[in-house]
């Protein structure tokens, strides 16, 4: 076999096909960019790096991956319809077997035929070889000349001074100021240029060339040349070149402006430079003076504030990214991807049925948990028998491979089903710490008796309960926040409060809006168990009144209304409106805990009015009194998980926060995390009341 009859044979329907996939990637980078034409040019720059990128990896790769992965998962089976689509789609000029016949043909007559003719098939592939050859030799040619160039004037350059570890040379040439070099780059300043321009004009130039140290600017800009070297003869390779420097610029013009540089004083920097000097004839050499000059003067000097990517373009994004690479990924798989179903199938099917362990701690607790299927997809039910056995459906609920996942509002479980799918080992999590739980399949002949599920009655709406008994110990722990209020059976209780957090939750209050209280009583800690006097659960208003006639009668406390201007949060509906659950759990009591989350924390919220919420959002995590203004009568379950900063808990988290594991996205901010579930919070001043300590004391003897 020649070497034409084998690029005939071979290469010619990858390379068209790549050239496809390729072009096809470019115009999805442009659909892209204008989507996100209103956002940082940092993230259209990336995706226009990623459309040069590439032209250098085939799809083929992909492709012989999964084709790997099939051969090593499961036998082939008949390719489905859906994948000769894709396949069309990604390969269009993929050869047919009779066109290979057809090409072996010529071959085998070509061998047969004088050597010292060739057919016009074969001679094509020479005249266009050598085009592209002359061609890429021309761009090699034209690089090293321009670089040898600045070389020269690198060379014979002399070093005035360091910034940081960046070598500043001076040089006798009118060029532009730049950085040259890629594993050791160095900033290159035309001599006098400090003469001509300001010192904080001059200033703005070099926060400009930082910038593109700190992107790594030449070396992409490096990398893009080989895709310009290998594929010149293609118009989207040098459109994207436009592209790249443009958004380079543009990226650089956002990060000095965004760094507090006055935008008048850029914009006159960069049109002195344009004035004195002459731009860069190497396009790894990041200058000042790159893209259309009076785009980017115009865009300076109105100050257009690029928008952070919202959720929509993220997941835009997201979406783009997992097509692209899972297309090719999946034609390798299509041959297994029914077996892969059935597999999936069976270990779903497997993971149905009644599950029951003990999770061990200060008390044991038994709980079962019952999987199903609805619809093809698993749904699990909790029931906790030692407690009162109601019923909780999880959130979320999943089984990957042998792993089986499943999250409450309370906590989340996370296990593997063993080989024989008669046990699932894993651990629970609720609190800084996950302990173990192995869950057993439960047979007719050992699985536990579930209770019948009692709601637990209702304090009488008109009961004004007070208590008989209470005690009161000092919380020596140690820690500075609250570890909860609540009412247990027939106990209103409170674990580590100061008696600041115990006025605040009895009146309704955050500490700011608490004047007058002595030092010792935002330290001195207790927990108080206190014996309600009224049959039922009392409702949070009923809770509230006990730990008021606790405070009066056993920390004498005397008090009067004022009225002072504060700053506070205000609590709305944001613009798309909320992303909330209605309960599961109706009856008078309520749920707000705290687990940890990947690079931050989590509040699990359950049976919550919006006021509760801000209530407890007041007490236990801001710094201001929060107001609830969002409208919402109902009673809702959800998380907020967020990374708290210095304002969040006094600026110590009740839980260890660490940092998310490598390739799990960080916890967005508090308030972030706010406009996630359709909420809005916003700092205001107003008028707010204030509670003014006239009398307090230390708790008399129990």
């Amino acid at each position: 076999m020649t070497i034409l009859s084998f690029w005939n044979e071979t290469w010619t329907a990858a390379v068209v096909n790549h050239l496809w996939q390729s072009t096809v990637v470019v115009l999805m980078a442009w659909l892209l960019t204008l989507a996100l034409r209103n956002n940082h040019a940092r993230t259209r720059y990336w995706i226009w790096m990623i459309a040069s990128l590439k032209f250098l990896v085939p799809f083929s790769l992909l492709i012989a991956a999964g084709e790997s992965l099939r051969a090593k998962m499961a036998t082939p089976i008949q390719q489905p319809a859906f994948a000769d689509m894709m396949e069309q789609f990604t390969q269009p000029f993929a050869q047919t077997a009779a066109s290979a016949t057809a090409t072996s043909s010529v071959a085998a007559h070509a061998g047969t035929a004088s050597a010292a003719a060739l057919s016009h098939t074969e001679v094509w592939p020479v005249i266009l070889l050598a085009v592209w050859l002359c061609g890429a030799l021309a761009i090699v040619f034209s690089w090293a000349r321009s670089w040898w160039k600045v070389r020269t004037i690198v060379s014979a350059s002399t070093q005035t001074t360091l910034l940081g570890d960046l070598p500043v040379l001076s040089s006798s040439k009118l060029l532009e100021p730049g950085v040259f070099g890629i594993v050791r780059p160095v900033l290159l300043l035309p001599k006098g240029i400090d003469e001509r321009l300001t010192p904080p004009q001059f200033g703005t130039i070099i926060a400009h060339e930082m910038c593109h140290i700190r992107r790594r600017d030449n070396l992409t800009a490096a990398i893009h040349m080989i895709v310009e070297t290998l594929f010149w003869f293609h118009p989207a390779v040098w459109w994207i070149k436009a592209r790249l420097l443009d958004e380079r610029e543009q990226a650089c013009d956002e990060a000095v402006l965004q760094s507090g540089n006055d935008a008048p004083l850029y914009a006159e920097s960069i049109l002195n430079v344009c004035k004195f000097y002459v731009e860069s004839p190497l396009a790894c050499v990041s200058g000042i003076t790159g893209a259309d000059l009076k785009r980017r003067i115009v865009r300076i000097m109105t100050e257009q504030v690029a928008r952070k990517l919202d959720l929509g373009r993220k997941l835009l994004l997201g979406i783009a990214a997992i097509v692209a690479v899972t297309t090719p990924v999946v034609l390798g798989l299509v041959h297994i991807n029914h077996v892969q179903a059935q597999v999936t199938t069976e270990n779903a099917t497997g993971s149905v049925g009644t599950w029951q362990g003990t999770l061990h701690g200060d008390r044991d607790l038994r709980l079962i948990v019952k999987v199903s299927k609805d619809d093809g997809k698993l749904k699990a039910v909790m029931y906790s028998i030692d407690q009162d056995a109601r019923p909780m459906s999880a959130s979320s609920d999943a089984l990957d491979d042998s792993t089986f996942k499943a999250e409450w509002f309370f906590g989340k479980y996370a296990g593997k089903l063993s080989a024989d799918g008669k046990s699932i080992v894993g651990t629970w999590s609720q609190g800084p710490t996950p302990r173990p739980l192995t869950l057993v399949r439960a047979t007719t002949e050992t699985a536990w008796e579930i209770p019948a599920f009692v709601p637990r009655k209702a304090m009488a709406v008109d009961a004004d309960p007070s208590f008989d008994v209470a005690t009161i110990k000092p919380n020596n722990s140690g820690s500075p926040n609250v570890q909860g209020i609540g009412f247990n059976g027939h106990d209103a209780t409170s674990n580590n409060t100061s008696l600041v957090d115990l006025i605040c939750f009895a009146y309704n209050l955050q500490a700011k809006q608490v004047v007058g209280a002595p030092d010792w009583s935002d330290k001195d800690r207790y927990d108080i168990v206190a014996t309600v006097n009224v049959e039922g659960d009392p409702d949070s208003k009923q809770l509230r009144t006990v730990f008021q006639k606790l405070l009066a009668d056993r920390f004498q406390l005397k008090f009067h209304h004022d009225k002072r201007e504060l700053s506070a949060f205000v609590l709305t509906v944001g613009k798309d409106g909320p992303k909330l659950t209605p309960t599961q759990f109706p009856g008078p009591g309520g749920g707000f805990g705290l687990r940890p989350a990947p690079g931050g924390v989590t509040i699990p919220v359950a049976n919550f009015t919006m006021t509760q919420f801000a209530d407890a959002l007041q007490m236990l995590v801001v710094d201001r009194p929060v107001v609830d203004q969002t409208g919402l009568s109902g009673k809702y379950d959800f998380n907020l998980t967020f990374a708290p900063d210095e304002s969040q808990f006094k600026g110590h988290p009740p839980i260890p926060v660490t940092k998310a594991p490598e390739g799990v996205e960080e916890a967005p901010g508090f308030f972030e995390a706010i406009q996630q579930l359709g909420l809005k919070l916003e700092a205001k001043k107003t008028a707010t009341e204030v509670l003014v300590l006239d009398r307090i004391e230390k708790p008399s003897a129990n």
